[in-house]
């Protein structure tokens, strides 16, 4: 670079090259976007899963070595492959999937078209069954909609969910009847007490704000008859999902824990700040990338539908026990802060740092990075 040339002028060159670089970087990527859609395409012919997590794995492994040897930070190279196999997914999920189970005659999802019906409704046509919705008002043609059918999957409110079981009692004897509910003893008994047939009990882990089940999981709870509905779990997977068997008692226990107590938790949590008076966007302002997270949180559950929180808190009355340990638990810590036993805390605290384990560390790395993208999406 001519040292003659003005600091402005020697930015400008600078910047110029860049703006070169990142130009040819857009190419790059519109280019690996069209091979990527092809594979989709590729693998949509042959009915292969989207998600191939040994590919991905050692694709990271070996670009970030690749970047360790060329001096550049392998974490930056991992963050930025991982959002454009994110992007390839999406490419690829365009591209429609393999039918596993063609003689399938019909699946109707009953609450087809509220959030997280449609998203299965959606995944079964672009799987090419043919799919049906039947909404409140389509009861009276109910038997109509549901005669040969195979598949029925009920997607209703918590509240609506047994009343709805309940006229299901008609269907045909081969027909897989499922829900896709955030609780699973009480379903799968109305489900198996009206139908004979095959019933599998499905609780999707996700909200209804995704598109594809690429890295999704959902959990599965055997009923009756499971080689009849193992096709219905292998289009899952080929949709993507990880299928995580489990007893529905189990399910429920552990969704007491971590689905309903931390609902209520956060709720207390954002009545508290309420009543306080709070400033939240002195909080906000105050807070730091780890607190601004957990603020995050909170308010994403009050921007949401209080019916659907209350339906899953209110679902089960054997979650009232769960949550009145919790205040126990709450309270006993309290009064040893209150009697300043900082050795009682502090043995709590190691007892349970041993409790958690290897886990600890594990969520330390994790919440590490999502605290930097936290911190990068910040609204100044």
């Amino acid at each position: 670079m001519n040292n003659e040339l003005t600091f402005e002028q020697q930015l400008g060159e600078l910047r110029d090259e860049i703006d070169d670089i990142d130009s040819q970087l857009v190419a790059l990527l519109a280019r690996r976007r069209a091979v990527t859609t092809k594979v989709g395409l590729l693998k949509s012919e042959a009915g292969i899963p989207i998600f191939a997590p040994e590919r991905e794995a050692n694709l990271l492994k070996i670009r970030r070595q690749q970047a360790i040897e060329v001096g550049l930070s392998p974490e930056l190279i991992e963050d930025i492959l991982r959002r454009l196999m994110q992007d390839s997914y999406i490419s690829q999920d365009a591209s429609g999937y393999r039918c596993v189970h063609p003689d399938c005659k019909k699946v109707v999802v009953i609450g087809g078209e509220g959030q997280l019906g449609r998203i299965f409704v959606d995944l079964f046509n672009r799987s090419h069954y043919q799919v049906q919705s039947l909404e409140q008002a389509d009861w009276p043609n109910s038997d109509e909609i549901l005669a040969d059918v195979s598949l029925v999957i009920v997607a209703v409110p918590i509240r609506l969910t047994a009343m709805v079981i309940q006229k299901l009692g008609s269907l045909p004897e081969d027909c897989i009847l499922a829900d896709v509910t955030s609780i699973k003893e009480a379903p799968l008994y109305e489900m198996m007490k009206v139908h004979a047939g095959p019933v599998v009990g499905l609780h999707p882990m996700f909200g209804p704000d995704v598109t594809g089940l690429v890295k999704q999981t959902i959990i599965a709870c055997e009923g009756r008859f499971p080689q009849e509905y193992n096709w219905l779990l292998e289009q899952f997977r080929v949709w993507g999902a990880k299928i995580h068997p489990v007893a529905a008692h189990t399910h429920d226990q552990a969704m007491s824990m971590v689905q309903v107590m931390r609902h209520f938790s956060t709720i207390a949590y954002g009545y508290h700040l309420m009543s306080e008076g709070a400033d939240i966007a002195q909080l906000v302002e105050m807070s730091s990338p780890i607190y601004r997270l957990e603020l995050i949180m909170v308010g994403r559950l009050f921007a949401q539908n209080p019916i659907l929180y209350t339906d899953i808190i209110f679902a089960n009355q054997d979650n009232i026990a769960m949550m009145k340990r919790f205040a126990y638990r709450f309270l006993e810590l309290l009064e040893d802060v209150q009697l300043n036993e900082k050795e009682a805390f502090t043995k709590m605290f190691t007892q349970v740092a041993d409790w958690f384990g290897d886990y600890a560390d594990i969520f330390m790395q994790e919440s590490k990075e999502m605290l930097i993208k936290a911190d990068q999406l910040k609204k100044h």
